[in-house]
């Protein structure tokens, strides 16, 4: 008989009856939390830091470009298969044979989008009027093609709770994907820079996930009898995914055709610079939560406790960020943009002001998923679907700056709808979801206040060190804060890093 190490897929049947079995189970829930978002966090800095340099080198136009292809891609991306992945996460038992099926599936799916991407780059460049779209997309379409290695090797590597390889695998790709960033930057390749970057990191965390989870040993089963239990799941999911879609990408799909690209362009960066905690570093934590909740959802007071936990924790480390991010956005965008991009900060202390609102009400689905409700996911996103829509074109008649309004609007809707709709099944009430996110509110908004009277001292400091002083006073104020206020909170998030101490013999 084979080795366990050598047999991925009989591996994945066992671990949960291990996991249940295992009295480490929160240590190992624990490590995969400090490892994604440490690996997360690391991953992003890289990622940030060559995203700042290349915004300088590049247009707005660029940018704008690669948002209207983006509503092609995140359209198409829907269909993936990721959820059929992840059925086999949420399984209490597999077996070679589902995992073949999953294999098959996907393999399917994502060389039909491929193909279908190809084929349809003309109609696109026709909506937005950019001959140029078509061109982007035909080479995109390459990207489909990592998708099965990527979602299949992630799902065993998560079922078995092996966040620490996946960590590596995404923190080698985002350094590949940066250096490609860069160097084609630097060569004057403009838009094509925005393409072949994260191609590379399509293909690298396939290849990461392809070697890790041992892929070549799985053969894809074409015959799908039996699968029904995963088919009707990754339904499922494409429904909340596509849901996701319309109230994430309406805004692009309908300024797209009133806005310029140089216009779009400056919306989309004022964007990614509100979102990259809520799209970045919120979920790969869901992973874990879900992988987690999974384990014990027959145990429904402990994914209560642990729902609220993460909120807190949550909370506690983007509430800062958001409201630092909305007081200093001047001279933010002046240092590590340049004054082509100005006009971004007029946005962003509005689209600040939405963000917690998502982050808060993407953090539901993971534990409604886990206790056998996605559909309710489903009926929240349709909600949001056709409530973000209706924001964005009403919005549009403002510009880029009523397109931020209908964000704060919307998501303030969209997260009220949800609580009400997740609250019984989770088992949490209003009082508890409130106090879980009220430390980390309350220490921002009081360091925030502290942030805009010192930068009325500061006066007409140069960009550059205005920034400096304000994030030091801004991160000493909130700590302060906290330590005075809320120091058992403090306590445990530091617990989070400190090594578990045997009991006495």
């Amino acid at each position: 008989m084979d080795a366990p190490h050598s047999q991925p897929a009989a591996a994945a049947d066992d671990a949960p009856a291990e996991e249940k079995r295992d009295p480490a189970f929160a240590e190992r829930v624990k490590s995969g939390v400090i490892w994604r978002s440490g690996s997360q966090l690391f991953g992003q800095l890289i990622a940030w830091t060559s995203t700042f340099l290349v915004i300088r080198m590049l247009n707005p136009s660029d940018y704008g470009l690669v948002a209207m292809t983006g509503v092609v891609l995140t359209f198409l991306d829907l269909f993936k298969g990721w959820g059929f992945a992840s059925s086999l996460v949420r399984d209490e038992k597999t077996d070679r044979h589902k995992i073949g099926q999953a294999f098959a599936m996907l393999l399917l799916m994502n060389g039909a989008l491929a193909a279908i991407q190809f084929a349809a780059a003309p109609l696109a460049a026709d909506y937005f009027h950019q001959p140029m779209v078509a061109d982007l997309l035909r080479v995109q379409a390459l990207f489909y093609l990592a998708n099965p290695f990527t979602a299949l090797g992630h799902a065993l590597l998560v079922r078995r709770l092996e966040f620490k390889t996946q960590a590596r695998i995404d923190l080698v790709a985002a350094v590949l994907s940066a250096l490609t960033a860069l160097a084609c930057a630097y060569a004057g390749l403009g838009v094509w820079t925005l393409v072949a970057a994260p191609g590379m990191l399509w293909f690298a965390r396939a290849g990461g996930y392809f070697a890790a989870a041992r892929l070549w040993q799985i053969r894809p089963r074409f015959a799908f009898a039996g699968a029904g239990t995963m088919l009707r799941y990754g339904v499922a999911m494409i429904a909340v995914q596509m849901c996701w879609f319309v109230q994430s990408q309406a805004d692009v799909f309908i300024g797209g055709r009133v806005l310029d690209a140089h216009a779009l362009g400056l919306y989309t960066t004022a964007l990614f610079l509100t979102q990259i905690l809520a799209s970045k570093f919120v979920p790969p934590l869901n992973e874990v939560a879900f992988a987690a909740y999974s384990r014990i959802q027959a145990r429904p007071d402990m994914i209560q406790s642990a729902f609220l936990k993460s909120i807190r924790l949550i909370m506690l480390v983007c509430m800062p960020f958001y409201f630092g991010l909305a007081v200093t956005a001047a001279p933010l965008v002046e240092t590590f943009l340049g004054e082509k991009w100005t006009d971004t900060v007029g946005m962003v202390p509005i689209l600040c002001a939405a963000m917690p609102l998502m982050t808060l009400q993407i953090l539901f689905a993971p534990a409604t998923n886990a206790l056998g409700r996605p559909g309710l996911a489903v009926k929240t996103g349709l909600f949001g679907a056709f409530l973000m829509t209706a924001a964005f074109a009403a919005g549009i008649q403002w510009g880029t700056q009523g397109l931020a309004w209908a964000w704060l609007g919307g998501m303030g809707a969209l997260l009220a709808v949800t609580v009400e709709l997740s609250r019984p099944v989770i088992g949490v009430s209003r009082a508890e979801l409130f106090l879980a996110a009220a430390p980390g509110l309350a220490a921002a908004a009081a360091m925030a206040g502290i942030v805009v009277g010192a930068d009325w001292l500061l006066g007409d400091l140069g960009a550059g060190k205005k920034l400096a002083v304000l994030v030091t006073v801004g991160a000493a104020a909130y700590f302060a804060f906290l330590i005075a206020f809320a120091r058992p909170i403090v306590e445990e998030v530091l617990g989070l890093f400190r090594p578990k101490r045997e009991a006495a013999a």
